[in-house]
């Protein structure tokens, strides 16, 4: 598949980017790719001496110091140039990358003159589409370039540099591999019906589905930890008025975010942050406090913080310690209904009145006592955040995760047939029919690499990256 797209639909035109954000900066880099990268060089750049440059003159992978001019000779910026010659590009294919400075007239200058002479703008992501397009890299790791240069956490980031060096890749590789082995020999025996089929290869073919479902399984259980990783926590903050939850947030952020007085209701609509906790993005959000009011604007930031209970992945149900619990406790205890929270016994600097064990039997949940008085328990609270998604050992460096709402989906599909196959072969279907699952089951990995995808849906992948990359 990937060879019939490179055939037939592997453009051969040479384009051009600003591969460096747009505005004002020290330097800007224009990005040239394809077979036309050099010619249009020759036609733009002059050396120190003022000299046009041939192409067979410039030496792989040096840095030139010269001028861009235009076609009657002015100059329009002093530049560092480097020619990269094929195949081993980015791309695969030849690329000039001008360094030039960094303002909106030299750069706009620049692409007006390498377009003029015979390149095109490139669209988002296809510097990266022709290295995927080229054999350089599979579809996996071309978006895994996406999520490095999206990533806000260190743990987001070391997740994407795995996936870019192939680790999701060798996985996949090597699931595939060995259903087309298993796919081979049923085939061999499918054409060979002289004897019959025994028993034994059924339990084969069985033990080996069996084999690809619980690497498919590991996948995917893995798929919430890389979402996690990759989008964030996002933590709401949920209590009662006057419990510590703003306090709680200006903790967090270390900064004062969000207004604390003595007052009830003083927080009437969310206030969201994100911050980093030890390479873990966390989106945490304060909510109105919960009570029964006959205040319309209370009223509506009540209703908003329930509805962002829903969404949470972790709620921080704050009580005060040195308080009974009221009836609005007792309430946000129902709505919780088994969702993941942390219970968090706060002012612990004043004298305790509820029963922490008890607390803990009605929401079924971890306790940590904290007050903000004096910081108690701040950093449990973070560490409890970071173990929520690396538990023990497990960390971004020695795991593969499914960070890829994509590659979840096509898991899914895969699991699905490799599991339809196996109730085939339970139930005594003819062989060549339970081949037609085993096929299904590649096809949906190979969505994954892009061995099996339509050039529709590789345009909409690509369509989504930023431009120059």
């Amino acid at each position: 598949m990937l060879g019939l797209f490179i055939g037939e639909n592997m453009q051969n035109d040479t384009v051009v980017a600003l591969a460096t954000p747009p505005g004002e900066g020290g330097i800007a880099v224009i990005r040239i790719s394809g077979d036309m990268s050099a010619r249009i060089i020759e036609k733009l750049f002059s050396d120190k001496s003022r000299n046009k440059v041939k192409s067979s003159d410039l030496k792989d992978r040096y840095f030139n110091y010269g001028y861009i001019t235009d076609y009657e000779g002015e100059v329009v910026d002093e530049v560092l140039m480097v020619y990269m010659k094929a195949p081993r590009t980015y791309t695969r294919e030849d690329i000039v990358e001008i360094h030039c400075h960094g303002g909106m007239v030299p750069v706009r200058r620049i692409l007006e003159l390498v377009i003029a002479a015979g390149a095109r703008m490139a669209e988002p992501g296809e510097f990266t589409k022709r290295a995927f397009l080229n054999g350089r890299i599979d579809l996996s790791q071309a978006e895994a370039v996406m999520d490095l240069i999206s990533a806000r956490t260190e743990e987001a980031a070391k997740a994407s540099i795995r996936q870019l060096k192939g680790s999701l890749t060798e996985k996949i590789g090597s699931l595939r591999e060995r259903l087309l082995n298993l796919l081979a020999h049923i085939e061999v025996t499918i054409d060979y019906p002289e004897e019959d089929i025994e028993d034994v290869f059924l339990d084969d073919v069985a033990n080996a589905l069996t084999a690809a479902r619980q690497e498919c399984r590991r996948l995917l259980d893995s798929a919430d930890q890389g979402r996690l990783v990759r989008e964030g926590i996002k933590t709401v903050i949920i209590g009662r008025p006057n419990v510590g939850k703003s306090s709680l947030l200006n903790a967090l952020v270390s900064e004062n975010r969000a207004i604390v007085t003595d007052i009830p209701g003083t927080t009437r609509d969310v206030i969201e942050e994100h911050l980093n906790i030890k390479g873990v993005l966390v989106k945490i959000i304060d909510t109105a406090g919960i009570r029964e009011t006959v205040d319309l604007v209370e009223k509506i930031g009540v209703e908003r913080s329930r509805d962002m209970m829903k969404e949470a992945d972790l709620i921080l149900f704050i009580l005060d310690a040195s308080e009974p619990l009221g009836e609005d406790d007792r309430k946000i205890m129902e709505w919780l209904g088994g969702r993941r929270a942390l219970v968090l016994l706060n002012k612990t600097d004043k004298p305790a009145v509820i029963d922490e064990a008890k607390v803990s039997e009605l929401v079924k949940a971890d306790v940590i006592r904290t007050s903000m008085v004096d910081g108690t328990g701040i950093e449990e609270v973070k560490d409890y955040i970071y173990n929520m998604v690396f538990s023990g050992e497990l960390t971004a460096d020695n795991e593969v995760f499914i960070t890829n709402t994509r590659h979840k989906e096509a898991l899914i599909r895969a699991d699905r047939h490799l599991k339809d196959a196996l109730s085939s072969i339970e139930a005594l279907v003819p062989l060549d029919i339970v081949t037609i699952d085993i096929r299904d089951a590649l096809d949906c990995l190979g969505e994954i690499t892009g061995e099996s995808l339509t050039e529709d849906l590789i345009d909409k992948i690509f369509a989504e990256f930023c431009l120059g990359k």
